[in-house]
């Protein structure tokens, strides 16, 4: 299964459709947005991918009540989590927070097989040895909406293999 990993979109909604539409053309099955959507609204332009969305908020949170509203509409694939989300997809475990310290604090544990975070808006691709003596993947896919890097980012992840490229947007 390849899932495509955003994060700090910052309401960049060309950028964050021009993502998925990269991603979704590579046959991914989900998108996990690691937090800094902002704008509720933002959301929306992925809804015609048909594609589930994992949705956290980070530290730039915005209008929940309305992001409430967007992603309980019947006729959308969005599912908001809160500060973090548990996931299982393909039989690998993945954690999905926005915060770095508390990524890396979650990948030592040694229960999940992927963590994924942002706000750095630097791209990470690490494999950390947990205190239970197995790796855990820690990534942060960048920014899609290029703020404060040297371009906007994402990536798409092959649970499968465990493999994790990184994807620039124009």
């Amino acid at each position: 299964m390849k899932i495509c990993i955003l994060s700090d979109s910052h309401d960049n909604r060309k950028k964050l459709h021009k993502a998925v539409e990269i991603a979704a053309e590579q046959g991914i099955e989900a998108v996990l947005h690691c937090g800094d959507l902002i704008g509720p609204s933002t959301i929306k332009v992925l809804k015609d991918f048909q594609i589930p969305v994992h949705l956290i908020h980070g530290n730039n949170i915005g209008d929940l009540f309305m992001l409430h509203k967007i992603v309980n509409k019947t006729d959308n694939k969005f599912e908001y989590h809160g500060q973090d989300a548990s996931l299982n997809l393909a039989g690998k475990r993945i954690f999905m927070v926005h915060y770095p310290h508390y990524a890396q604090a979650m990948a030592l544990t040694g229960d999940w097989d992927l963590v994924c975070y942002g706000h750095e808006h630097e791209v990470v691709i690490e494999t950390v040895t947990n205190i239970k003596n197995t790796k855990t993947m820690l990534v942060n896919p960048g920014t899609v909406a290029g703020l404060g890097a040297d371009a906007a980012t994402f990536m798409i992840a092959d649970l499968d293999t465990m493999e994790f490229t990184t994807h620039q947007v124009n």
